[in-house]
């Protein structure tokens, strides 16, 4: 298995391991893939390694900071 890490890659296979990893790159999918491109747009450019990304989303699903404020299925008036 070839190494994923900034060092190790280029930002087009940085770009393709996002892509076959999310699916659709193109965002065309159910519309959660432009969000999940964003997420890791700083690993595409060399800025942050995965686990770094990785594990600052599962903090904050842990967490709920930065999370919505749900109150009630939004039906009910």
């Amino acid at each position: 298995m070839k190494s994923i890490l900034i060092a190790d890659t280029t930002r087009a296979e940085r770009e393709q391991i996002v892509a076959e990893s999310v699916g659709s790159i193109d965002g065309l999918c159910d519309g959660c893939s432009p969000g999940l491109l964003r997420m890791y747009e700083d690993y595409i450019e060399g800025r942050k390694e995965l686990r770094e990304i990785n594990a600052e989303f599962r903090a904050r699903y842990l967490s709920g900071a930065a999370g919505p404020d749900k109150r009630g299925c939004g039906y009910t008036e």
